[in-house]
């Protein structure tokens, strides 16, 4: 009864557990924010698109953005057809990942209704957003230096072997994260599936590639910071069904998540362009953008469960760590081209861990109750970090067997005169910029 309660509690907040209830009314309030929630999703990989975009050279600008689109298709066909099942079924080999027949090719779900009264397909397709964008993340790290028909192996692999693991662990009801303490390993909207997973994925694929022929010694400038900033609004407008949808209902905890979600941007960007403005003399648009996504990153994994000082203290810590990242990445010798590890993995780390020192009152002592009287901050804090922990070796270590496997089969580092080309012509015979130039 106490982990049946406990189960309850938590779909009631973070709505990511799935089971069947084919006599459930659906509740048309909570569906419909649910369908606009994805729909939100979705604008966020045209919104990273030209985030990434406008930050590489012109000669780099379609390739780079095709990497977001082409997520889109390879990771929805495959969500539809298997990852759902994997993410979301029942324990098979030990619980490494999920499988239920019913949800291949979503044919078992046509007629079900969850819990809160949203139809199956709805959350599956919500869900199914997370699993897009994330690899489309990881593309930032390894820009402007990979073949394309090496990346969309790549991102199908991972996808598979990675992310729907994580998924499984964090977010199915038997999932031994979702299990773990009292209380579970917290993880409201993504910040361990999703940002950890592929900032840690991107820093291991630079260090695999090595650097963009030239760098650090010439000068890579952003050739259109205008869809930078266009990017990163259209990321923080998406970030609200990132965050508040993922309470899978329309009610108390949506209204939180999104006052969350509002709070640690604005602290986010606030803060960088402080720090910014006193360590460079200048308050940069590139900062501002860069402070939006740190603090975005910090909360996601917070969102239902912190107040809005909780949230924006997330928001300035991790931004202020970013920040230092940034500075010194260069001395460490890789080469993140857009700052995938630098932004969404540190953010990602500072959040899951950093919410456990604001964490709401009531869901303390739901927890404290779940554990049979007592369940402390630092008990909780543990499970955190086993959780990052576990995240981040098995993203180490299963995204180096992939980038091995796709550098041996089909390639994946840009030849040198495909470099030098730059990708817009190298693999997609186009320019993004007419007659211009590429620099």
């Amino acid at each position: 009864m106490k982990r049946l309660g406990l189960f309850i509690f938590l779909f009631g907040f973070t709505g990511i557990s799935v089971f069947a209830a084919e006599s459930q009314q659906v509740d048309t309030g909570s569906t419909a924010w649910m369908l606009t929630s994805t729909a939100l999703v979705l604008l966020m990989i045209p919104g990273l698109a030209m985030f990434y975009g406008g930050l590489v050279r012109s000669k780099n600008v379609l390739g780079t953005m095709m990497h977001s689109f082409a997520a889109m298709g390879v990771m929805s066909v495959l969500w539809v057809a298997v990852s759902y099942s994997m993410s979301f079924g029942s324990n098979v080999m030990g619980g490494w990942f999920g499988w239920n027949p019913d949800y291949l090719f979503l044919n078992g779900i046509d007629e079900s209704i969850l819990p809160g009264g949203v139809p199956e397909y709805v959350f599956s397709m919500f869900q199914g957003k997370f699993a897009i964008i994330t690899p489309a993340l990881i593309a930032g790290a390894f820009a402007e230096r990979v073949k394309f028909r090496g990346y969309l192996v790549f991102i199908a692999l991972w996808g598979l072997f990675v992310y729907n693991p994580l998924c499984h662990w964090v977010w199915a009801e038997d999932g031994f994260l979702f299990n773990m303490g009292a209380m579970g390993a917290i993880d409201f909207a993504g910040g361990t599936v999703v940002h950890i997973s592929a900032g840690v994925s991107g820093l291991v694929a630079a260090i695999f590639l090595g650097r963009r022929r030239g760098y650090p010694h010439r000068q890579m400038k952003p050739n259109n910071l205008v869809m930078t900033m266009m990017g990163a609004g259209l990321l923080w407008v998406g970030w609200f069904g990132f965050n508040a949808g993922s309470s899978i209902s329309s009610g108390l905890s949506t209204a939180q998540a999104l006052t969350a979600t509002q709070a640690a941007a604005a602290a986010g960007a606030i803060t960088w362009i402080i720090i910014e403005g006193m360590h460079q003399g200048k308050m940069t648009a590139l900062g501002f953008a860069s402070g939006i996504l740190a603090g975005l990153v910090a909360v996601t994994p917070a969102a239902g469960v912190v107040k809005p000082a909780g949230a924006m203290a997330l928001g300035a810590i991790a931004t202020i760590i970013c920040y230092i990242m940034l500075i010194y990445k260069d001395k460490l010798g890789f080469d993140d081209s857009l700052d995938a590890f630098g932004i969404h993995g540190l953010g990602g780390i500072v959040g899951a861990l950093g919410l456990t020192f604001f964490i709401r009152d009531s869901w303390m002592e739901e927890a404290a109750k779940a554990a049979g009287g007592s369940w402390t901050v630092w008990q909780q804090f543990g499970v955190q970090a086993t959780a990052v922990g576990i995240a981040i070796v098995y993203a180490v270590v299963s995204t180096v067997v992939i980038l091995f496997v796709v550098e041996k089969t089909v390639g994946l580092k840009s030849s040198v005169s495909e470099e030098m080309q730059g990708l817009d012509h190298s693999y997609h015979g186009e320019r993004g910029y007419g007659m211009l130039t590429p620099n």
